[in-house]
């Protein structure tokens, strides 16, 4: 029986500090070996926002490796392809991408940014604790569905769905 094939998956948000990292974050633990998830920045920020750093240390998720990174980094013959992309801030849903490599199946996941949350630090931890569990639901969502043997357009359809959803 061989390997099955790993999804590459990209999440994008404009300054990948928050949103993005922590989808990041969460398909790497819930990915069932299925995925392999990554995150990107139209225009990321130098650091990843000291909320995203406390809201995965206190979930148990490893921040090895993760920081903000371009989505320019994600091109060029040394990119992985790409076979889903995820926008999760209408700013970057509303861009021109660069052209990523493979042909991947996006979708828009426009979530409320827990960084533009004014109050006190434990309002802007329910923000964050907020944004975390509709990533978690959305990315479990994704990872039950049988990506590898749908059809693209119909796959694209669950995919848009999960994200409309989550705006309802």
């Amino acid at each position: 029986m061989g390997t099955p094939h790993l999804s590459n998956v990209l999440f994008v948000c404009n300054s990948n500090s928050s949103r993005s990292i922590i989808a990041e974050a969460i398909l790497g633990r819930i990915g069932d070996g299925r995925f392999r998830a990554y995150s990107a920045g139209s225009n990321p920020k130098a650091e990843i926002n000291p909320h995203t750093f406390a809201l995965l240390d206190r979930l148990g998720y490893s921040a090895d490796g993760l920081h903000p990174k371009s989505w320019h980094d994600f091109t060029g013959a040394e990119a992985p392809e790409f076979d889903l992309i995820f926008t999760l801030c209408d700013e970057a849903a509303g861009e021109a991408c660069p052209a990523f490599s493979g042909t991947p199946i996006t979708a828009h996941w426009g979530i409320p940014d827990p960084e533009q949350m004014d109050g006190t630090p434990s309002e802007i931890a329910v923000a964050f604790d907020e944004t975390h569990a509709e990533l978690l639901h959305m990315i479990e969502l994704l990872v039950a569905l049988p990506v590898q043997s749908i059809d693209r357009l119909s796959l694209h359809t669950h995919l848009q769905e999960i994200g409309a959803a989550a705006r309802a």
